[in-house]
């Protein structure tokens, strides 16, 4: 562990301090995962509510703090789900488990991409074997042509293109990838809240103020209802010593 990681304090529901640690342990404690299949989502914002930095891009506005539960969250989880947008634009590769946290989990990590239209970002294509891809009908065809039929998942959801993102959720629990870490973007989060998917919902607050333009961590189409159901419950509440706030919310 390097020597700039942070110790970090937990708020609530007690106060103490969780000091480095190479292993992890106190944090893997926090974050256990409670069942399976689960979907734990993972965002970033600012205290104003952006998404991303002035660069479009959500490594602008964290820190080591918000780095050291991010590994953490990755270690425990089974896969990795973003939207394609996101991957382009956050420049998602292949993924490896976060170097010494191997123990937290044995196997592989894997990285899901959702895209209605079945286009993968190039950049997920570069490790020993493709991401996994949850599509539509309407992408099924593109989306086997980038990773082989045996890597795409779909899930139509009766329209002429959308995702089914319960049906994804149950195919990726069939493959023995229950522990779901959702990263995104906000219109990936909008949509599996829309479809009630959510059991958690991890949340740094980056002390930065990034003023008008970016769009906030949960956003939709047009008409696109989240619905109702969507009381949180605090989990627990970290802190580290440049302000960072770390928030585990329960969808009560």
């Amino acid at each position: 562990m390097s020597s700039d990681t942070p110790t970090l304090s937990r708020l609530l529901p007690h106060s103490d301090e969780i000091p480095p640690d190479p292993a992890e342990r106190t944090l893997a404690g926090l974050y256990a995962l409670p069942e399976d299949p689960w979907v734990r989502v993972n965002m970033i914002s600012t205290v104003d509510g952006a998404a991303w930095g002035p660069d479009g891009q959500s490594a602008s506005i964290n820190d080591a703090a918000d780095w050291r539960v991010f590994r953490v969250l990755r270690a425990l989880a089974d896969v990795v789900l973003v939207g394609a947008g996101t991957a382009r634009q956050e420049g998602y590769s292949h993924l490896t488990r976060p170097h010494g946290l191997e123990h937290l989990t044995g196997a592989p990590l894997e990285l899901a991409i959702v895209t209605r239209s079945g286009r993968v970002p190039w950049s997920t294509l570069d490790g020993p074997h493709p991401p996994l891809v949850v599509t539509g009908s309407a992408g099924a065809l593109e989306a086997g042509a980038a990773v082989g039929d045996d890597r795409v998942l779909v899930c139509p959801d009766g329209t002429a293109d959308g995702v089914d993102l319960r049906a994804a959720r149950d195919a990726l629990a069939a493959r023995g990838l229950g522990q779901v870490l959702c990263e995104g973007g906000p219109g990936l989060l909008g949509d599996v809240l829309a479809a009630g998917l959510v059991d958690e919902l991890c949340v740094t607050t980056s002390p930065r103020l990034a003023g008008p333009g970016a769009g906030r961590i949960v956003a939709g189409l047009a008409g696109h209802e989240l619905g109702s159901g969507h009381d949180l419950r605090l989990g627990h509440l970290l802190a580290g010593p440049a302000g960072t706030l770390l928030a585990r919310w329960e969808l009560v």
